[in-house]
C-alpha cells in the first residue's frame, strides 16, 4: 500500500525471458502489492520464468493479441483485482524499474492522476542508444501531436506509464486499436477527458534482447498517430465526435 492505496505493476510481455529477472528484481516490493504478467503469446519460456519468480498473476493469451490488446488484458486485470494505482513496466528492461517510486507517489499524493516516464526529457534517449531516426521522428510526431491536441509534453511514445484507477475507469480503452497506436490513442482520451498529465525524465536502454519495432511497422505507428492526433483535433474544435473520446 501507498498512502493508503493498492499499487499494481502491470508487465506487457512478449518474449521477455531473457530481460524479465532482472526488470522484476528491481521492483520496489515495500510499495508495490501485485504484479501482473500478460504473456501476449510469446515462443520462448516468459509464462514460466513469471511462475518460478513468484509473479503473483501470470496471463498467457492463447493468440497473439497485440501490444494494445495486451495492455487491455493487463488493465482489466488490475482493475479487477482492485487497483488504485496502475504502473506499466516493460520487461525488457528499456525502462528502469527504480522510478516506480516517484512517478507512484505523484499519483497517491493526488498532484497528478497520469505520469509519463519521458525519454526526451534530458538526454536520456540517445545516450542510451536509441536510434537517431527514432529519435528524429519522435520530436517530429511530438511536435504535430502538442500542437494538433493542444498539450506540451515532451513525448507520447514512451512505454513507462502511471495511471490512477479513476483515468482507467473513465476513459474507453477497450475499444482502441490492439496495435502500438493504443498508446496515443489512450493518451489523446486523457488529454480530452481534461486529466493533467506529469512527466519525469527517464534514462532508457537500447539494447539487442530490449524490444523495438521494425522501420515498416514504425511507420505504420507513425500514420496511426498521425490520424489520432488529426480526429482529436477535429473532434476539439467541434468539427467531428469521434467515437473514442469523451468529456468528463
Amino acid at each position: 500500500m501507498l498512502k493508503g492505496k493498492k499499487l499494481v505493476i502491470v508487465m506487457p510481455a512478449y518474449n521477455a525471458e531473457e530481460t524479465l529477472e532482472k526488470t522484476y528484481n528491481e521492483i520496489p516490493f515495500d510499495i508495490v502489492d501485485e504484479v501482473i504478467l500478460v504473456d501476449d503469446h510469446g515462443t520462448d519460456n516468459t509464462s514460466i520464468l513469471a511462475k518460478k519468480l513468484g509473479i503473483d498473476h501470470v496471463i498467457r493469451h492463447d493468440k497473439n493479441m497485440g501490444y494494445g490488446g495486451n495492455q487491455k488484458t493487463c488493465y482489466n486485470k488490475a482493475l479487477e483485482i482492485g487497483a488504485d494505482i496502475v504502473i506499466m513496466l516493460h520487461p525488457d528492461y528499456q525502462y528502469t524499474p527504480k522510478l516506480i517510486e516517484s512517478m507512484a507517489y505523484l499519483i497517491a499524493n493526488q498532484v497528478y492522476p497520469v505520469v509519463l516516464g519521458s525519454r526526451i526529457l534530458g538526454k536520456g534517449a540517445l545516450k542510451g542508444g536509441m536510434p537517431k531516426y527514432k529519435y528524429i521522428a519522435n520530436r517530429m510526431l511530438t511536435l504535430f501531436q502538442n500542437i494538433m491536441i493542444g498539450q506540451k509534453l515532451s513525448e507520447y511514445h514512451t512505454g513507462y506509464r502511471a495511471f490512477s484507477k479513476e483515468v482507467l475507469e473513465y476513459i474507453d480503452y477497450n475499444n482502441n486499436s490492439d496495435d502500438f497506436v493504443f498508446d496515443n490513442q489512450m493518451l489523446s482520451q486523457i488529454v480530452y477527458a481534461d486529466y493533467e498529465i506529469a512527466e519525469v525524465t527517464c534514462p532508457t536502454k537500447y539494447f539487442e534482447e530490449a524490444s523495438s519495432i521494425n522501420f515498416s511497422r514504425s511507420v505504420t505507428y507513425g500514420l496511426g498517430v498521425l490520424g489520432t492526433s488529426i480526429k482529436h483535433f477535429l473532434t476539439r474544435m467541434g468539427l467531428m465526435k469521434w467515437h473514442l473520446l469523451k468529456k468528463r
